[in-house]
Protein backbone atom coordinates (compact mmCIF):
# COMPACT_ATOMS: atom_id res chain seq x y z
CA UNK A 1 0.00 0.00 0.00
CA UNK A 2 1.40 3.44 -0.81
CA UNK A 3 3.11 5.19 2.34
CA UNK A 4 2.23 8.47 1.15
CA UNK A 5 -0.69 10.47 -0.45
CA UNK A 6 1.95 11.49 -3.61
CA UNK A 7 2.64 7.57 -3.41
CA UNK A 8 -0.62 6.96 -3.90
CA UNK A 9 -1.23 9.10 -6.97
CA UNK A 10 1.78 7.43 -8.80
CA UNK A 11 0.06 4.22 -8.08
CA UNK A 12 -3.12 5.19 -9.15
CA UNK A 13 -1.85 7.23 -11.98
CA UNK A 14 -2.75 5.11 -15.34
CA UNK A 15 -3.82 1.67 -12.56
CA UNK A 16 -1.82 -1.22 -13.27
CA UNK A 17 0.85 0.01 -16.38
CA UNK A 18 4.49 -0.51 -15.58
CA UNK A 19 6.41 2.08 -13.68
CA UNK A 20 8.75 2.69 -16.87
CA UNK A 21 5.78 3.29 -19.23
CA UNK A 22 3.97 5.60 -16.79
CA UNK A 23 7.35 7.70 -16.63
CA UNK A 24 7.47 7.72 -19.93
CA UNK A 25 4.68 9.42 -20.52
CA UNK A 26 5.05 12.02 -17.73
CA UNK A 27 8.18 12.54 -19.64
CA UNK A 28 6.24 13.02 -23.10
CA UNK A 29 3.72 15.93 -21.18
CA UNK A 30 6.56 17.85 -19.43
CA UNK A 31 8.77 17.73 -22.84
CA UNK A 32 6.30 18.85 -25.70
CA UNK A 33 5.52 22.20 -24.07
CA UNK A 34 9.10 22.75 -24.20
CA UNK A 35 9.84 21.71 -27.86
CA UNK A 36 7.19 23.82 -28.43
CA UNK A 37 8.74 27.13 -26.87
CA UNK A 38 12.79 25.94 -28.26
CA UNK A 39 11.84 24.17 -31.33
CA UNK A 40 8.71 25.37 -32.67
CA UNK A 41 5.20 23.85 -33.97
CA UNK A 42 6.39 21.71 -36.72
CA UNK A 43 8.99 19.80 -34.47
CA UNK A 44 7.03 19.70 -31.50
CA UNK A 45 3.94 18.54 -33.76
CA UNK A 46 5.78 15.66 -35.17
CA UNK A 47 7.36 14.11 -31.77
CA UNK A 48 3.60 14.41 -30.46
CA UNK A 49 2.56 12.17 -33.28
CA UNK A 50 5.41 9.99 -33.07
CA UNK A 51 4.25 10.06 -28.84
CA UNK A 52 0.60 9.24 -30.12
CA UNK A 53 2.21 6.07 -32.16
CA UNK A 54 3.88 4.71 -29.13
CA UNK A 55 0.88 4.78 -26.58
CA UNK A 56 -0.64 2.54 -29.61
CA UNK A 57 1.81 0.38 -29.99
CA UNK A 58 2.27 -0.20 -26.37
CA UNK A 59 -1.75 -0.83 -26.00
CA UNK A 60 -1.04 -4.53 -23.77
CA UNK A 61 0.93 -2.23 -21.23
CA UNK A 62 -2.14 0.64 -21.42
CA UNK A 63 -5.35 1.03 -23.22
CA UNK A 64 -4.23 4.11 -25.58
CA UNK A 65 -7.02 6.00 -24.52
CA UNK A 66 -5.64 7.09 -21.13
CA UNK A 67 -2.37 8.09 -21.96
CA UNK A 68 -3.28 8.81 -25.63
CA UNK A 69 -5.67 11.55 -24.39
CA UNK A 70 -3.68 12.77 -21.61
CA UNK A 71 -1.67 14.00 -25.04
CA UNK A 72 -4.62 15.51 -26.88
CA UNK A 73 -5.52 17.68 -24.16
CA UNK A 74 -1.97 18.90 -23.95
CA UNK A 75 -1.85 20.18 -27.43
CA UNK A 76 -5.16 21.69 -26.69
CA UNK A 77 -3.59 23.52 -24.12
CA UNK A 78 -0.52 24.53 -25.41
CA UNK A 79 -2.22 25.84 -28.80
CA UNK A 80 -1.20 22.73 -31.43
CA UNK A 81 -4.94 22.39 -32.06
CA UNK A 82 -7.86 24.22 -31.28
CA UNK A 83 -11.56 22.76 -29.72
CA UNK A 84 -13.09 24.02 -32.91
CA UNK A 85 -10.86 21.97 -34.96
CA UNK A 86 -11.61 18.63 -32.73
CA UNK A 87 -15.10 19.53 -33.43
CA UNK A 88 -14.74 20.11 -37.22
CA UNK A 89 -13.38 16.83 -37.37
CA UNK A 90 -15.44 14.91 -35.45
CA UNK A 91 -18.54 16.30 -37.03
CA UNK A 92 -16.87 15.36 -40.11
CA UNK A 93 -17.03 11.94 -38.63
CA UNK A 94 -19.90 11.05 -37.21
CA UNK A 95 -20.93 8.43 -39.37
CA UNK A 96 -18.11 6.83 -38.56
CA UNK A 97 -19.08 7.23 -34.70
CA UNK A 98 -22.71 6.01 -35.24
CA UNK A 99 -21.13 2.95 -37.22
CA UNK A 100 -19.01 2.07 -33.76
CA UNK A 101 -21.89 3.54 -31.77
CA UNK A 102 -25.62 1.32 -32.92
CA UNK A 103 -23.69 -1.08 -35.51
CA UNK A 104 -21.37 -3.29 -33.06
CA UNK A 105 -24.15 -2.62 -30.39
CA UNK A 106 -26.73 -4.36 -33.05
CA UNK A 107 -24.68 -7.32 -33.82
CA UNK A 108 -24.49 -7.74 -30.32
CA UNK A 109 -27.87 -8.76 -30.29
CA UNK A 110 -27.16 -11.21 -32.82
CA UNK A 111 -24.69 -13.44 -31.02
CA UNK A 112 -27.00 -15.87 -30.40
CA UNK A 113 -27.08 -16.64 -34.02
CA UNK A 114 -23.38 -16.12 -34.80
CA UNK A 115 -22.54 -18.70 -32.14
CA UNK A 116 -24.84 -21.19 -33.39
CA UNK A 117 -23.36 -21.17 -36.99
CA UNK A 118 -19.77 -21.28 -35.97
CA UNK A 119 -20.46 -23.97 -33.39
CA UNK A 120 -21.90 -25.94 -35.98
CA UNK A 121 -19.37 -25.42 -38.14
CA UNK A 122 -16.69 -26.51 -35.48
CA UNK A 123 -18.33 -29.79 -34.48
CA UNK A 124 -19.69 -30.32 -38.11
CA UNK A 125 -16.83 -30.65 -39.81
CA UNK A 126 -14.59 -33.23 -39.83
CA UNK A 127 -11.58 -32.12 -42.25
CA UNK A 128 -9.25 -29.29 -40.49
CA UNK A 129 -8.58 -28.06 -43.54
CA UNK A 130 -11.87 -27.55 -44.53
CA UNK A 131 -12.67 -26.79 -41.39
CA UNK A 132 -10.17 -23.61 -41.58
CA UNK A 133 -10.56 -22.47 -44.62
CA UNK A 134 -14.50 -22.54 -43.23
CA UNK A 135 -13.65 -20.43 -40.52
CA UNK A 136 -11.84 -18.08 -42.26
CA UNK A 137 -14.32 -17.73 -45.12
CA UNK A 138 -17.32 -17.22 -42.75
CA UNK A 139 -15.54 -14.45 -40.76
CA UNK A 140 -14.45 -13.00 -43.78
CA UNK A 141 -18.72 -13.18 -45.34
CA UNK A 142 -19.52 -11.98 -41.83
CA UNK A 143 -16.90 -9.14 -41.59
CA UNK A 144 -17.87 -7.39 -44.58
CA UNK A 145 -21.90 -6.77 -43.87
CA UNK A 146 -21.18 -6.49 -39.74
CA UNK A 147 -18.51 -5.35 -37.43
CA UNK A 148 -15.08 -6.90 -37.17
CA UNK A 149 -14.71 -6.46 -33.64
CA UNK A 150 -18.17 -8.87 -32.99
CA UNK A 151 -17.44 -11.52 -35.35
CA UNK A 152 -14.03 -11.49 -33.32
CA UNK A 153 -16.06 -11.47 -30.13
CA UNK A 154 -18.24 -14.58 -31.61
CA UNK A 155 -15.38 -16.73 -32.32
CA UNK A 156 -13.81 -15.63 -29.16
CA UNK A 157 -16.78 -16.83 -27.52
CA UNK A 158 -17.14 -20.18 -28.98
CA UNK A 159 -13.24 -21.14 -28.44
CA UNK A 160 -13.84 -19.66 -24.87
CA UNK A 161 -16.86 -22.10 -24.20
CA UNK A 162 -15.60 -25.33 -26.07
CA UNK A 163 -12.38 -25.20 -23.89
CA UNK A 164 -13.81 -24.95 -21.13
CA UNK A 165 -16.03 -27.74 -21.61
CA UNK A 166 -12.98 -29.97 -22.30
CA UNK A 167 -10.86 -28.46 -19.85
CA UNK A 168 -13.41 -29.43 -17.18
CA UNK A 169 -13.73 -33.17 -18.10
CA UNK A 170 -9.67 -33.20 -18.55
CA UNK A 171 -9.77 -31.97 -14.59
CA UNK A 172 -12.28 -35.33 -14.07
CA UNK A 173 -14.81 -33.05 -14.10
CA UNK A 174 -18.41 -32.89 -15.65
CA UNK A 175 -18.81 -30.15 -18.15
CA UNK A 176 -22.01 -28.59 -16.32
CA UNK A 177 -19.48 -28.22 -13.00
CA UNK A 178 -19.85 -24.18 -12.69
CA UNK A 179 -16.78 -23.93 -10.17
CA UNK A 180 -13.90 -24.45 -12.47
CA UNK A 181 -10.58 -22.84 -12.99
CA UNK A 182 -9.55 -23.11 -16.46
CA UNK A 183 -6.26 -20.98 -16.09
CA UNK A 184 -4.81 -23.97 -14.05
CA UNK A 185 -3.44 -27.19 -15.28
CA UNK A 186 -2.96 -28.59 -11.83
CA UNK A 187 -6.08 -30.66 -11.81
CA UNK A 188 -6.15 -32.19 -15.20
CA UNK A 189 -5.52 -35.58 -15.34
CA UNK A 190 -1.74 -36.86 -16.80
CA UNK A 191 -3.61 -38.66 -19.26
CA UNK A 192 -5.46 -35.77 -20.79
CA UNK A 193 -2.54 -33.44 -20.60
CA UNK A 194 -1.26 -34.23 -24.21
CA UNK A 195 -4.80 -34.47 -26.10
CA UNK A 196 -5.19 -30.86 -23.79
CA UNK A 197 -2.25 -29.33 -25.33
CA UNK A 198 -3.02 -30.66 -28.67
CA UNK A 199 -6.34 -28.59 -28.31
CA UNK A 200 -4.64 -25.90 -27.37
CA UNK A 201 -2.68 -25.65 -30.52
CA UNK A 202 -5.72 -26.47 -32.83
CA UNK A 203 -7.89 -23.69 -31.18
CA UNK A 204 -4.92 -21.48 -31.40
CA UNK A 205 -4.74 -21.92 -35.35
CA UNK A 206 -8.30 -21.49 -36.02
CA UNK A 207 -8.72 -18.25 -33.96
CA UNK A 208 -5.98 -16.69 -35.71
CA UNK A 209 -7.78 -18.16 -39.36
CA UNK A 210 -11.08 -16.57 -38.54
CA UNK A 211 -8.63 -12.61 -37.33
CA UNK A 212 -7.47 -13.19 -40.60
CA UNK A 213 -10.99 -13.61 -42.07
CA UNK A 214 -12.03 -10.77 -40.62
CA UNK A 215 -9.22 -8.43 -42.24
CA UNK A 216 -10.06 -10.44 -45.82
CA UNK A 217 -13.87 -9.69 -45.59
CA UNK A 218 -13.27 -6.21 -43.80
CA UNK A 219 -11.92 -4.45 -46.91
CA UNK A 220 -14.15 -5.31 -49.57
CA UNK A 221 -17.35 -2.95 -48.09
CA UNK A 222 -17.88 0.11 -46.21
CA UNK A 223 -18.80 -1.50 -42.81
CA UNK A 224 -16.66 -3.53 -42.75
CA UNK A 225 -13.52 -1.75 -40.74
CA UNK A 226 -14.18 1.56 -38.73
CA UNK A 227 -11.68 3.69 -41.58
CA UNK A 228 -13.60 1.88 -44.21
CA UNK A 229 -16.54 4.39 -43.35
CA UNK A 230 -14.69 7.45 -42.88
CA UNK A 231 -12.79 6.99 -46.62
CA UNK A 232 -16.08 6.52 -48.46
CA UNK A 233 -17.89 9.23 -46.49
CA UNK A 234 -14.89 11.89 -47.57
CA UNK A 235 -14.76 10.16 -51.51
CA UNK A 236 -18.50 10.09 -51.93
CA UNK A 237 -18.90 6.31 -52.47
CA UNK A 238 -22.24 4.22 -51.55
CA UNK A 239 -22.31 0.92 -49.92
CA UNK A 240 -22.09 -0.90 -53.60
CA UNK A 241 -19.52 1.80 -55.28
CA UNK A 242 -17.16 0.99 -52.22
CA UNK A 243 -17.75 -2.55 -52.58
CA UNK A 244 -17.04 -1.89 -56.60
CA UNK A 245 -14.54 0.14 -55.83
CA UNK A 246 -12.67 -2.33 -54.10
CA UNK A 247 -13.42 -5.42 -55.82
CA UNK A 248 -9.91 -5.32 -58.23
CA UNK A 249 -7.83 -5.86 -55.11
CA UNK A 250 -10.48 -7.46 -52.66
CA UNK A 251 -11.11 -10.24 -54.80
CA UNK A 252 -8.00 -11.44 -55.76
CA UNK A 253 -6.62 -10.72 -52.19
CA UNK A 254 -9.32 -13.16 -50.70
CA UNK A 255 -8.56 -15.81 -53.11
CA UNK A 256 -5.27 -15.83 -52.34
CA UNK A 257 -5.70 -15.50 -48.46
CA UNK A 258 -7.92 -18.31 -48.45
CA UNK A 259 -5.34 -20.24 -50.45
CA UNK A 260 -2.85 -19.85 -47.66
CA UNK A 261 -5.07 -20.82 -44.91
CA UNK A 262 -5.83 -24.14 -46.62
CA UNK A 263 -1.58 -24.48 -47.36
CA UNK A 264 -0.65 -23.67 -44.05
CA UNK A 265 -3.13 -26.62 -42.70
CA UNK A 266 -1.67 -29.04 -45.15
CA UNK A 267 1.89 -28.12 -44.77
CA UNK A 268 1.57 -27.66 -41.09
CA UNK A 269 3.70 -24.46 -40.66
CA UNK A 270 4.08 -21.33 -38.65
CA UNK A 271 1.97 -23.48 -35.89
CA UNK A 272 -1.28 -24.47 -38.28
CA UNK A 273 -2.35 -27.55 -38.94
CA UNK A 274 -2.55 -29.42 -35.49
CA UNK A 275 -5.59 -32.09 -35.41
CA UNK A 276 -8.71 -32.01 -33.14
CA UNK A 277 -7.84 -35.03 -31.01
CA UNK A 278 -10.63 -37.84 -31.09
CA UNK A 279 -11.59 -37.79 -26.84
CA UNK A 280 -11.92 -34.02 -27.44
CA UNK A 281 -14.37 -34.21 -30.42
CA UNK A 282 -16.39 -36.76 -28.61
CA UNK A 283 -16.69 -34.68 -25.67
CA UNK A 284 -17.78 -31.43 -27.42
CA UNK A 285 -20.46 -32.96 -29.79
CA UNK A 286 -21.83 -34.18 -26.55
CA UNK A 287 -22.14 -30.97 -25.31
CA UNK A 288 -23.15 -29.47 -28.42
CA UNK A 289 -26.19 -31.72 -28.91
CA UNK A 290 -27.44 -31.40 -25.41
CA UNK A 291 -27.41 -27.51 -25.56
CA UNK A 292 -29.32 -27.78 -29.18
CA UNK A 293 -31.75 -30.40 -27.07
CA UNK A 294 -31.83 -27.00 -24.24
CA UNK A 295 -32.73 -24.83 -26.49
CA UNK A 296 -36.72 -23.39 -26.19
CA UNK A 297 -39.09 -22.56 -28.25
CA UNK A 298 -38.83 -19.09 -27.29
CA UNK A 299 -34.75 -19.26 -28.07
CA UNK A 300 -35.73 -20.83 -31.71
CA UNK A 301 -38.03 -17.73 -32.16
CA UNK A 302 -35.34 -15.43 -31.06
CA UNK A 303 -33.01 -17.26 -33.34
CA UNK A 304 -35.63 -16.66 -36.24
CA UNK A 305 -35.87 -12.77 -35.30
CA UNK A 306 -32.15 -12.23 -35.28
CA UNK A 307 -31.76 -13.82 -39.15
CA UNK A 308 -34.61 -11.52 -39.84
CA UNK A 309 -32.84 -8.82 -38.98
CA UNK A 310 -29.64 -9.87 -40.83
CA UNK A 311 -31.08 -10.09 -43.89
CA UNK A 312 -32.57 -6.42 -43.21
CA UNK A 313 -29.27 -5.36 -42.21
CA UNK A 314 -27.67 -6.97 -45.51
CA UNK A 315 -30.43 -5.32 -47.81
CA UNK A 316 -30.73 -1.55 -46.03
CA UNK A 317 -26.92 -1.25 -46.61
CA UNK A 318 -26.57 -2.79 -49.78
CA UNK A 319 -29.78 -0.19 -51.36
CA UNK A 320 -28.25 2.45 -48.85
CA UNK A 321 -31.35 2.69 -47.11
CA UNK A 322 -30.15 5.23 -44.25
CA UNK A 323 -26.73 6.08 -42.72
CA UNK A 324 -25.28 2.94 -41.38
CA UNK A 325 -25.07 3.88 -37.68
CA UNK A 326 -29.34 4.28 -38.44
CA UNK A 327 -29.41 0.94 -40.31
CA UNK A 328 -28.06 -0.61 -36.96
CA UNK A 329 -29.94 1.04 -34.68
CA UNK A 330 -33.04 -0.47 -36.18
CA UNK A 331 -31.20 -3.67 -35.89
CA UNK A 332 -31.07 -2.64 -32.14
CA UNK A 333 -35.19 -1.71 -31.90
CA UNK A 334 -36.31 -4.98 -33.90
CA UNK A 335 -34.00 -7.32 -32.45
CA UNK A 336 -34.78 -6.43 -28.93
CA UNK A 337 -38.35 -5.98 -29.30
CA UNK A 338 -39.06 -9.33 -30.41
CA UNK A 339 -36.96 -11.07 -28.47
CA UNK A 340 -38.15 -9.58 -25.04
CA UNK A 341 -34.90 -7.77 -23.83
CA UNK A 342 -36.76 -4.31 -22.37
CA UNK A 343 -34.02 -4.01 -19.30
CA UNK A 344 -32.14 -1.06 -19.63
CA UNK A 345 -29.28 -2.39 -18.05
CA UNK A 346 -29.49 -5.47 -19.83
CA UNK A 347 -29.53 -3.12 -23.50
CA UNK A 348 -26.57 -1.18 -21.63
CA UNK A 349 -24.37 -4.16 -22.09
CA UNK A 350 -24.55 -3.86 -26.06
CA UNK A 351 -22.90 -0.53 -26.06
CA UNK A 352 -19.99 -1.42 -23.66
CA UNK A 353 -17.41 -2.91 -26.23
CA UNK A 354 -17.88 0.38 -28.79
CA UNK A 355 -17.71 2.76 -26.46
CA UNK A 356 -14.22 2.80 -25.10
CA UNK A 357 -13.21 2.63 -28.81
CA UNK A 358 -15.11 5.08 -30.21
CA UNK A 359 -13.86 7.58 -27.31
CA UNK A 360 -10.52 6.49 -28.35
CA UNK A 361 -11.37 7.36 -31.74
CA UNK A 362 -12.68 11.24 -30.80
CA UNK A 363 -8.82 11.29 -29.26
CA UNK A 364 -7.57 9.81 -32.53
CA UNK A 365 -9.29 13.14 -34.22
CA UNK A 366 -7.86 15.16 -31.97
CA UNK A 367 -4.08 14.21 -33.45
CA UNK A 368 -5.28 14.60 -36.93
CA UNK A 369 -6.63 18.13 -35.94
CA UNK A 370 -3.15 19.01 -35.09
CA UNK A 371 -1.69 17.13 -38.15
CA UNK A 372 -3.77 19.38 -40.08
CA UNK A 373 -3.33 22.53 -38.41
CA UNK A 374 0.40 22.21 -38.45
CA UNK A 375 0.46 21.04 -42.17
CA UNK A 376 2.75 18.04 -40.80
CA UNK A 377 2.22 15.54 -43.29
CA UNK A 378 1.88 18.51 -46.81
CA UNK A 379 5.50 17.84 -47.54
CA UNK A 380 4.98 13.62 -47.73
CA UNK A 381 1.99 13.94 -49.45
CA UNK A 382 3.71 16.79 -51.58
CA UNK A 383 6.97 14.35 -52.45
CA UNK A 384 4.72 11.14 -53.24
CA UNK A 385 2.33 12.99 -55.36
CA UNK A 386 5.35 14.28 -57.23
CA UNK A 387 6.17 10.68 -58.14
CA UNK A 388 5.51 9.60 -61.55
CA UNK A 389 1.60 9.29 -61.57
CA UNK A 390 1.68 5.61 -62.27
CA UNK A 391 3.92 4.82 -59.08
CA UNK A 392 1.53 7.15 -56.51
CA UNK A 393 -1.13 3.76 -55.48
CA UNK A 394 1.75 1.98 -54.91
CA UNK A 395 3.31 4.25 -52.89
CA UNK A 396 0.61 5.02 -50.54
CA UNK A 397 -0.25 1.48 -50.38
CA UNK A 398 3.34 1.06 -49.04
CA UNK A 399 3.41 4.19 -46.53
CA UNK A 400 0.01 3.26 -45.03
CA UNK A 401 0.56 -0.71 -44.43
CA UNK A 402 3.92 -0.08 -42.84
CA UNK A 403 2.72 2.82 -40.48
CA UNK A 404 -0.36 0.55 -39.84
CA UNK A 405 1.56 -2.32 -38.64
CA UNK A 406 3.11 -0.28 -35.76
CA UNK A 407 0.08 1.65 -35.19
CA UNK A 408 -3.40 1.64 -35.72
CA UNK A 409 -4.82 1.47 -39.29
CA UNK A 410 -7.69 3.74 -38.39
CA UNK A 411 -5.67 6.67 -37.89
CA UNK A 412 -3.42 6.28 -40.56
CA UNK A 413 -6.71 5.84 -42.84
CA UNK A 414 -7.70 9.08 -41.26
CA UNK A 415 -4.37 11.26 -41.72
CA UNK A 416 -4.27 9.99 -45.26
CA UNK A 417 -7.06 10.14 -46.76
CA UNK A 418 -8.15 13.90 -45.31
CA UNK A 419 -4.01 14.95 -46.67
CA UNK A 420 -5.64 13.50 -50.05
CA UNK A 421 -8.85 15.55 -49.91
CA UNK A 422 -7.40 18.55 -49.31
CA UNK A 423 -4.73 17.95 -52.42
CA UNK A 424 -7.70 17.57 -54.31
CA UNK A 425 -9.29 20.42 -52.78
CA UNK A 426 -6.09 22.50 -53.85
CA UNK A 427 -6.43 20.84 -57.66
CA UNK A 428 -3.38 19.44 -57.05
CA UNK A 429 -5.01 16.03 -58.27
CA UNK A 430 -7.75 15.43 -60.01
CA UNK A 431 -11.10 13.48 -59.10
CA UNK A 432 -10.13 10.10 -60.93
CA UNK A 433 -6.38 9.60 -59.28
CA UNK A 434 -8.11 10.71 -55.86
CA UNK A 435 -10.34 7.74 -56.15
CA UNK A 436 -7.77 5.41 -57.30
CA UNK A 437 -5.57 6.89 -53.83
CA UNK A 438 -8.43 6.32 -51.50
CA UNK A 439 -8.47 2.29 -52.79
CA UNK A 440 -4.76 2.60 -52.60
CA UNK A 441 -5.27 4.05 -48.71
CA UNK A 442 -8.34 1.70 -48.26
CA UNK A 443 -6.53 -1.74 -49.46
CA UNK A 444 -3.11 -0.60 -47.67
CA UNK A 445 -4.75 0.14 -43.78
CA UNK A 446 -6.68 -2.78 -44.06
CA UNK A 447 -4.77 -5.71 -45.58
CA UNK A 448 -0.59 -5.25 -44.55
CA UNK A 449 -1.82 -4.28 -40.90
CA UNK A 450 -2.43 -8.11 -39.61
CA UNK A 451 1.04 -8.39 -39.10
CA UNK A 452 0.99 -7.05 -35.87
CA UNK A 453 -2.07 -7.00 -33.31
CA UNK A 454 -1.05 -3.36 -32.90
CA UNK A 455 -2.42 -2.88 -36.45
CA UNK A 456 -5.98 -4.03 -36.36
CA UNK A 457 -8.50 -3.79 -33.24
CA UNK A 458 -9.74 -7.61 -33.82
CA UNK A 459 -6.50 -9.04 -33.35
CA UNK A 460 -5.69 -6.69 -30.26
CA UNK A 461 -8.70 -7.49 -29.11
CA UNK A 462 -7.83 -11.68 -29.78
CA UNK A 463 -5.11 -10.93 -28.43
CA UNK A 464 -5.91 -9.30 -24.86
CA UNK A 465 -9.08 -11.36 -24.46
CA UNK A 466 -9.78 -14.50 -22.64
CA UNK A 467 -8.98 -17.33 -24.87
CA UNK A 468 -5.38 -15.57 -25.64
CA UNK A 469 -4.12 -17.13 -21.62
CA UNK A 470 -6.21 -20.32 -22.33
CA UNK A 471 -4.77 -21.23 -25.72
CA UNK A 472 -1.18 -19.66 -24.91
CA UNK A 473 -1.19 -16.96 -27.79
CA UNK A 474 1.44 -14.72 -26.71
CA UNK A 475 2.22 -11.93 -29.08
CA UNK A 476 5.15 -12.75 -30.03
CA UNK A 477 3.43 -15.97 -31.39
CA UNK A 478 0.55 -13.90 -33.15
CA UNK A 479 3.27 -12.58 -34.95
CA UNK A 480 4.54 -15.78 -36.31
CA UNK A 481 1.39 -17.22 -37.00
CA UNK A 482 0.41 -13.84 -38.75
CA UNK A 483 3.39 -13.61 -40.85
CA UNK A 484 2.89 -15.89 -44.01
CA UNK A 485 -0.88 -13.83 -44.37
CA UNK A 486 1.42 -10.62 -44.09
CA UNK A 487 3.73 -11.97 -47.19
CA UNK A 488 0.86 -12.69 -49.26
CA UNK A 489 -1.47 -10.40 -48.57
CA UNK A 490 0.64 -7.55 -48.69
CA UNK A 491 2.37 -8.42 -51.82
CA UNK A 492 -0.99 -9.82 -53.24
CA UNK A 493 -2.47 -5.92 -52.84
CA UNK A 494 0.25 -4.66 -53.94
CA UNK A 495 0.64 -6.27 -57.22
CA UNK A 496 -3.61 -5.37 -57.68
CA UNK A 497 -2.81 -1.58 -56.76
CA UNK A 498 -0.13 -1.65 -58.97
CA UNK A 499 -1.76 -2.94 -62.23
CA UNK A 500 -5.87 -3.17 -61.55
CA UNK A 501 -6.23 0.34 -60.05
Amino acid sequence: MPATVMRGFAANFLGNAPAWYKQTIVLFLVINPICLWLAGPAFTGWLLVGEFIFTLAMALKCYPLQPGGLLAIEALLIGMTTPDALYHEILTNLPVIMLLMFMVAGIYFMKELLLVTFTQILVGVRSKSALSLLFCAAAALLSAFLDALTVTAVIISVAVGFFSVYHKVASGKGYHHTDHNAHSDDSVIELHRSDLNEFRAFLRSLLMHGAVGTALGGVATMVGEPQNLLIAKVVGWDFATFFSQMLPVSLPVLVAGLTTCWLLEKLRWFGYGTRLPKPVRRVLEEFADNERKKRTKADQAALWIQAFAAVVLVVGLAMHLAEVGLIGLLVIILITSFTGITDEHQIGKAFQEALPFTSLLVVFFAIVAVIHEQHLFTPIIDFVLSLPIEQQPGMFFIANGLLSMISDNVFVATVYISEIKQALEAGAIDRAHFERLAIAINTGTNLPSVATPNGQAAFLFLLTSAIAPLVRLSYGRMVWMALPYTLVMGSVGLFCVINFI
